[in-house]
């Protein structure tokens, strides 16, 4: 992956400018950096490797040379982004999903932020915003993909399993080519990104709907009940001890029949 190439791939596309490096600490703080400077809608930076990648909660994000896809796009906010600014987070997942489908791959969206292939974790989104008042300036939406097998981090330092697109596809997979799609398919999405068909699309994408799950909640104690789906603002619908419960933010899993595990993710 270079410049060039990666200017050749999406010179159809409307970005609004590009960023590449070949080694950078993380793709989210030049991409928020490069905001602040006023850069346009649809900016991306996009790195080989990343060095100090993150995920949500300050996880680490393992992003080795030549593997991966670790970028940010720079979405300066719509009316209706600002309208609905936490499904930002699922035109992220929804790009992926669309995307990876597109290599004949069953993928799943482990709420709020993960992309789930056979059950194991092949990309993660971390969305971080800049507002004004009341109301989102800036959305720099961080995505991370394990595209090639060497991508995926040691077995001992991940506690949730992962995957990559390429083991689970079979398949030689082209980075810049997946990039390509996952761009496009952001583009479609967002202008529906307020229409019942966002959330629908969404929500019928989830794993463990219909299945007891596990919920931990940053300074809660874990809460136990049946995912039911989403609401129109993208917050998770739980029902637990005979009760319909709002979830904002949080982390889910699965309690498996007459056992509980609780993973936590890179």
């Amino acid at each position: 992956m270079n410049m060039r190439e990666l200017q050749a791939a999406l010179r159809d596309l409307p970005l609004g400018g590009l960023r590449f490096f070949e080694s950078i600490g993380s793709t989210n703080d030049e991409a928020l950096a490069w905001a602040a400077q006023g850069t346009a809608d649809l900016s991306m930076v996009i790195a080989d490797e990343q060095t100090r990648g993150r995920g949500r909660l300050g996880r680490k994000w393992f992003t080795p040379p030549r593997t991966a896809l670790a970028f940010s796009l720079i979405l300066r906010p719509t009316a209706d982004e600002r309208k609905y600014p936490t499904r930002v987070i699922g035109l992220g997942a929804l790009a992926l999903t669309d995307a990876i489908a597109s290599l004949g791959l069953h993928t799943q969206i482990k709420w709020p932020n993960d992309v789930l292939l056979n059950g194991k974790k092949a990309a993660g989104i971390l969305i971080e915003s800049v507002w004004m008042g009341n109301a989102p300036d800036t959305f720099v939406l961080g995505i991370g993909v394990n595209v090639l097998a060497s991508a995926v981090p040691p077995p001992d330092q991940v506690l949730f399993p992962a995957t990559s697109i390429e083991t689970e596809s079979g398949k030689e997979i082209n980075r810049v080519g997946l990039l390509h799609n996952v761009l496009s398919s952001l583009i479609t999405w967002r202008p529906k990104i307020s229409t019942d068909e966002f959330i629908k699309t969404w929500e019928g994408s989830l794993v463990f709907r219909g299945e007891e799950i596990q919920l931990i909640q940053e300074n809660e104690p874990p809460l136990s009940g049946e995912l039911i789906g989403l609401e129109p603002d993208g917050s998770l619908r739980l029902k637990a001890n005979n009760k319909i419960l709002t979830v904002k933010i949080g982390e889910i899993h699965l309690r498996p029949a007459g056992d509980r595990i609780s993973h936590q993710e890179r």
